[in-house]
């Protein structure tokens, strides 16, 4: 892979994922605004508190993965391949790690600010929901990210220049799905 990208080649390689991602946030926009999604967020007191952290925590956790990755490519470190070695095991390990505990980080903190506030809250419902929500969003942004970087790397594509998108994308569309799921999950279970 050369390394030199020209201004044309990064805008290249990079549109047609920002397009899809502009989509993907539409859709994810239309979940959000969903009569389903609403309910969940005027039932689950602190809901609509922790959504953006939990986007947020998305792309810098996984963006951090896709950049490991993405150097060790253009390194030589690690090869293109779907094989666990040593680097991609443990990238994949500490991000799956950072995921979780920021998630329930994410809920401890917004349970705090609750009681702050004077407002009810549930600390099992909302670390439940952030299990939930972040082993999901871990399980699916891991294997969508070394799919993309890999075959994209062995088609010619720079990951630097898709990466942020995909991780964006993902986290902004999934994380909203998957932060429904875990309140039907965990008020199936509580």
């Amino acid at each position: 892979m050369a390394g030199h990208d020209t201004a044309r080649d990064v805008y290249r390689q990079a549109l047609p994922v920002i397009l899809v991602s502009l989509v993907a946030g539409l859709f994810a926009g239309t979940i959000l605004g969903s009569e389903t999604m609403r309910a969940g967020i005027s039932e689950v007191p602190g809901l609509l508190l922790l959504l953006p952290a939990f986007l947020a925590t998305r792309g810098g956790v996984y963006g951090s993965l896709g950049a490991r990755l993405s150097t060790g490519l253009h390194q030589g470190l690690i090869e293109p391949r779907f094989r666990l070695d040593r680097r991609i095991r443990n990238a994949i390990l500490a991000s799956f790690v950072n995921g979780m505990s920021v998630s329930v980080f994410i809920a401890v903190v917004t349970y705090l600010w609750l009681t702050l506030l004077g407002t009810e809250g549930n600390l099992l419902q909302l670390i439940g929901i952030m299990v939930v929500a972040g082993f999901l969003s871990a399980a699916l942004m891991i294997s969508v990210l070394i799919a993309v970087i890999f075959v994209g790397y062995r088609r010619g594509l720079d990951p630097d220049n898709v990466i942020g998108p995909v991780v964006t994308t993902l986290g902004d569309v999934f994380g909203v799905f998957f932060l429904l799921v875990g309140i039907y999950v965990v008020g199936v279970v509580l």
